[in-house]
């Protein structure tokens, strides 16, 4: 007799509309049946409509890319932002470890308050200065108490071809004013949603489907590109290449004007130094992660296309 045919398994993602998410439809569709759902499908505000979903598609994978994202509304929309960056979160742990199911959850390098001179590893003590940031670590606190089978990875800086990103505003603004003014003397890795989706998914197939799930190395990690720049160098960098490739720019992208944080300030404090160390997911995944620029000219090759 044939050898029965294999299970194949249910990934279920939420916020796959945003930057990640629409990545992740992409990343995951060879290891199984993916379940996209965007705000419309699953509201994370909505803890029943959370349950519900869930409950209805048994995943044996849930990746929860939704957030609540807007970091200045989030100074006056606290309730919201609490709701879906921890409550929804405390929701999907508990859904997971019913279903037996693997979280997979992205967290945030606003969790710090960015006062280290060094890149913060994931044993760094946590102090968020924002209310985003208070918001995403309630929510790694919430999988915490559950503590199902779970993977939350904190990443930065995220920009990807499917919404709006610092890149995608530098080239708009680059092609309309001549002068622009951007902050120096903050520091991070921009970090492609195609890189963490692809990351994602190498985990997930290498580690949770096709491995000993007993053994899945759970807990947090961080995910960002390798190197580092401020927020001057990657404008000048985005600038630099969508000139090199024909894009018609009114911005010098030599002459950018480097100013301190305090000169642009915003509702929301951001972190000074949002660099994350990435060593311990590189050696317990075997992943490698590019340097930041290859994300950045990845996603200006499809925009300027």
């Amino acid at each position: 007799m044939p050898d029965k045919a294999p299970r194949i398994p249910t990934l279920l993602v939420t916020g796959s509309n945003g930057q990640v998410g629409f990545e992740l439809r992409r990343s995951l569709s060879p290891l199984g049946q993916v379940v996209a759902l965007d705000r419309g499908a699953c509201d994370l505000s909505r803890p029943e409509e959370i349950r519900r979903v869930l409950r209805e598609h048994r995943p044996d994978v849930i990746v929860n890319a939704a957030a609540y994202t807007g970091m200045d509304n989030a100074e006056t929309d606290i309730e919201n932002a609490y709701a879906v960056n921890a409550t929804a979160v405390g929701i999907l742990a508990e859904e997971a470890r019913a279903l037996g199911s693997l979280l997979v959850h992205y967290s945030t390098d606003c969790v710090f308050d960015g006062c280290q001179t060094s890149p913060y590893a994931e044993t760094d003590a946590v102090n968020p200065i924002s209310v985003y940031g208070k918001s995403k670590l309630a929510g790694e606190q919430a999988i915490a108490e559950v503590a199902p089978t779970a993977l939350i990875l904190r990443t930065s800086w995220v920009a990807g071809i499917h919404g709006n990103n610092f890149a995608k505003r530098m080239l708009r603004l680059g092609s309309t004013q001549a002068v622009l003014r951007v902050v120096g003397d903050r520091f991070g890795a921009p970090t492609g949603a195609a890189l963490i989706a692809d990351v994602t998914a190498q985990i997930v197939a290498r580690a949770w489907l096709h491995g000993d799930g007993s053994a899945f190395a759970t807990g947090i990690y961080h995910l960002a590109a390798a190197g580092e720049t401020s927020w001057h160098g990657y404008a000048s960098e985005v600038l630099r290449y969508a000139a090199a490739h024909g894009a018609a720019l009114k911005t010098n992208p030599d002459r950018i004007e480097e100013i301190a944080a305090c000169d642009y300030p915003l509702p929301a404090q951001r972190p000074a130094n949002a660099r994350l160390d990435t060593t311990k997911i590189r050696q317990t995944f075997g992943i490698y992660l590019p340097d930041w620029r290859k994300g950045v000219h990845h996603l200006l090759d499809q925009v300027l296309a």
